[in-house]
């Protein structure tokens, strides 16, 4: 038999003497056990395997150590031989040598090798080294999976779990963990529905690392009533766990529920970390409940968290004032924050684009622009993210030259790649200064360039546009595209229903109305939050716009049950009335503190006018 190395001659010469040669080398390998020699292989001769000594007796491994000495030489600066053949080559020659079988902790360290540099054109021959296994114990296998998952290759990773439950090899935790991750990264939940089974099955539930596993495959999949279901089922919790069903809710903006458990988790002995105390404060922005945000805060002060070390407490943090309205405290934290204990500033670029996100999304757009710019001068290289909220804040404001500099400063300065997001800004910023004719060539050349379809706000920015200037055709079109990303997206059809109305279509407007019925669509109702403090106790409550338009003392005394009459309304708009949301505070007899968010200003309008009628 003849062993095909890359530039070694084809004929079998077996060289007794190299074995002792061999056996001198192996006493000079570096951290290698007694008994066992270093071989390195490959052309870079930088991977090492750690062989047993009684192998050399192997005619076969004697051939290959043979003429690899007789061509190259195989002395290794490390100690021990040099193989220079790949290692697929290897793993085959040690197969029907029976290297493979020699050590478990080999036979990993080879399964180890191979799937790293598998490939999915060759994911087969998995196959063909499984029927050189022989052992029953995981601990192979865990190398295998665990290995595919961190290359990308989640369906052998499954596979491989499947062929250990085939052959009767233990799943434990290591397997289990992986391949529900590998669940998750596939998007088969049913896979991992068949993995939960087999846990309540075999007692594996008892293992916290195998329901944080579970709960976050569920909670990634949005099914957030099973991952509670895990969670309770747990016996003994950690904060992890904890943590993981927390994420769960925040992804299905469950923001009440979220609170409610990191409520329960004193009486669980769970101790709050930064993850816990970062989603907090994220459920306290989607609720605008500032004041529990800002005991939030007091509690990272008294118990000395190193805020300073965690970008996501910090942009938690900013986040949480900006979404509730206080700019002034958003900023105030993003100086304080940034101030180290020598005087210097260290903010990176999350935190900037943090803040730079606050003043974006209360209305303050030339707040922005002076802020990316003070960025720039301290030398922070801006983002992704960054573009896309100062590329739109100049479309708000109407800087349609300064907006087109930043966008072409992405790839001529900053070698980023604009998105369809990007795209999205530039297209609403020329839409909204009525040069329509610069957007279309916009979005002609992000389709030419295949950056993607767009988006969604793109295509309803163009169709807002035609609106204005009349191309209806242009404007199907736009809407066509639209609802190819988002089907369900109700507001692309009022906005096509608006164009045609103002142009007197109204058989298109009947066929809309037609579709919208057909498919079940209908405008979401806006949503209203209401933050209630008296005497202590903290309550939130949510309304509907259409609810809002009720008389404020059928809201005060029937909805919300409050006994107290209304004696005294102050009311705080924001200064830009663009914005989407507009606050109001409410003193109720001097005993409750009540802050409304409200969706729209035009639902403002409405309470003003009731309470007037009071």
């Amino acid at each position: 038999m003849t062993i095909n190395l890359p530039g070694v001659v084809s004929a079998k010469k077996i060289l007794c003497p190299s074995v002792p040669t061999t056996k001198k080398r192996a006493s000079t390998s570096i951290n290698v056990p007694k008994g066992f020699f270093a071989v390195y292989v490959g052309e870079s001769q930088k991977k090492r395997y750690v062989i047993p000594v009684a192998f050399l007796k192997q005619p076969l491994f004697q051939d290959l150590l043979s003429r690899a000495e007789e061509e190259f030489g195989f002395g290794h600066p490390m100690g021990g031989v040099t193989i220079p053949c790949h290692e697929d080559v290897f793993l085959d020659i040690t197969s029907r040598t029976g290297l493979l079988f020699a050590s478990l902790n080999i036979h990993a360290e080879l399964f180890f090798t191979y799937t790293t540099c598998l490939k999915k054109n060759n994911q087969e021959t998995l196959t063909k080294c499984f029927k050189f296994v022989k052992s029953k114990d995981p601990l192979l296998f865990n190398v295998i999976i665990s290995n595919f998952c961190r290359n990308g290759f989640a369906f052998p990773a499954l596979k491989t779990l499947s062929f250990m439950h085939f052959n009767g090899v233990a799943l434990d935790t290591y397997a289990l963990c992986s391949s529900l991750k590998a669940s998750s990264v596939m998007g088969n939940v049913k896979f991992g529905e068949q993995i939960h089974t087999h846990v309540r099955k075999s007692g594996w539930l008892s293992s916290v690392f195998v329901g944080s596993a579970l709960i976050d495959l569920y909670a990634k999949f949005l099914l957030i009533d099973n991952a509670a279901v895990v969670f309770d089922e747990i016996p003994v919790k950690n904060t992890v766990c904890a943590n993981a069903l927390l994420s769960g809710y925040g992804e299905t903006t469950q923001w009440v529920e979220g609170l409610e458990l990191v409520r329960k988790m004193p009486g669980l002995n769970l101790d709050y970390d930064h993850f816990t105390l970062s989603a907090m404060l994220r459920a306290c922005a989607g609720l605008s409940a500032i004041e529990l945000g800002r005991q939030v805060h007091a509690y990272l002060i008294r118990n000395v968290y190193d805020v300073g070390r965690d970008m996501f407490l910090q942009s938690a943090l900013i986040e949480t004032y900006g979404k509730c309205g206080l700019v002034a405290k958003a900023f105030q934290v993003f100086n304080l924050l940034g101030l180290s204990f020598d005087g210097q500033r260290k903010r990176d670029v999350v935190l900037w684009t943090s803040m730079l996100g606050v003043y974006g999304r209360n209305g303050h757009f030339k707040e922005v622009i002076l802020l990316y710019e003070e960025m720039l001068k301290e030398n922070i290289k801006p983002d992704e993210v960054a573009f896309v909220t100062v590329i739109s804040a100049c479309g708000h404001s109407g800087q349609v030259k300064l907006g087109t500099e930043y966008f072409e400063s992405m790839t001529r300065e900053y070698k980023l790649v604009p998105g369809p997001e990007h795209y999205s800004c530039l297209v609403g910023l020329l839409c909204r200064t009525g040069e329509l004719d610069k957007a279309w060539k916009v979005v002609n050349e992000m389709l030419h360039k295949g950056h993607g379809n767009g988006s969604v706000s793109m295509w309803g920015a163009v169709l807002t546009a035609c609106q204005d200037h009349g191309n209806i055709e242009l404007g199907k079109f736009a809407a066509k595209k639209a609802l190819e990303l988002d089907p369900q997206n109700v507001s692309i059809y009022v906005l096509l229903s608006n164009l045609y109305a103002k142009y007197g279509m109204w058989d298109e407007i009947g066929l809309l109305r037609g579709l919208m019925k057909h498919g079940g669509l209908k405008k979401d109702a806006g949503c209203s939050w209401i933050e209630e403090a008296s005497l202590g106790a903290q309550k939130n409550h949510s309304l509907l716009t259409t609810w809002i338009t009720l008389p404020a003392h059928v809201i005060s005394l029937e909805m919300l049950s409050w006994n107290e009459n209304l004696r005294t309304m102050k009311l705080d708009l924001l200064k830009d009335l663009h914005c989407s949301s507009c606050m109001c505070w409410v003193a109720l007899q001097g005993q409750y503190h009540v802050r409304m968010m409200f969706s729209s200003t035009r639902a403002l309008y409405r309470l003003i006018l009731s309470s007037a009628a009071l």
